[in-house]
């Protein structure tokens, strides 16, 4: 099973747009919050078939309007701050803060901890979990005030690996090395 993870899309349509056409074959797709427009969760639905999770980030500022817009897609789950599920006996957890990911990760009841907000891609292990933060697909770091790379995760339950990716200013989609 494959999962895509992306976070802090902060209404870069275009980069989102070409992180979507880009995932093939993957199964599910987990959001680490900051979507920002109301609007995004219909490109999200539309541009990606299979399940979709969602959590909620600190730029989500009309919830109201999200919920609203989720509600036609019966494949689009928001989950508030928190979401945990087991994919192909994988356990998941899911927020958009690192603090709190990290003490998820500590916990060790999971195998793979997904978070965003700093913009800063990161992918490392915290004891036995494995914790992605998978970049912002916006493509800009505001704390440091510098581009960044818009980058995104496909996880595969099978290997246990992530395989990272970045989409470049023409919307070309290649794999992403730090």
């Amino acid at each position: 099973m494959k999962i895509a993870i992306l976070s802090d899309i902060h209404d870069n349509v275009w980069k989102l747009a070409a992180a979507l056409d880009s995932l093939g074959e993957v199964d599910t797709l987990l959001c680490c919050g900051d979507l920002c427009s109301p609007f995004i969760i219909g490109q999200l639905a539309n541009g990606f078939g299979g399940p979709i999770h969602i959590v909620f980030g600190n730029n989500d500022g009309d919830l109201y309007r999200i919920s609203q817009n989720a509600q036609p897609f019966e494949h689009v789950t928001l989950h508030g701050h928190y979401f945990q599920d087991t994919f192909a006996g994988k356990r998941f957890a899911m927020n958009h803060y690192p603090d709190i990911a990290g003490e998820i990760a500590a916990s060790g009841k999971f195998e793979v901890v997904c978070y965003g907000h700093n913009h800063d891609y990161k992918i490392e292990p915290v004891g036995s979990t494995l914790t992605i933060n998978p970049g912002p697909i916006m493509g800009y770091n505001p704390i440091k005030k510098i581009d960044v790379a818009s980058t995104f995760v496909i996880y595969d339950t099978q290997t246990g690996e992530p395989l990272s990716y970045q989409v470049g200013p023409s919307g070309e989609v290649s794999p992403y090395e730090l």
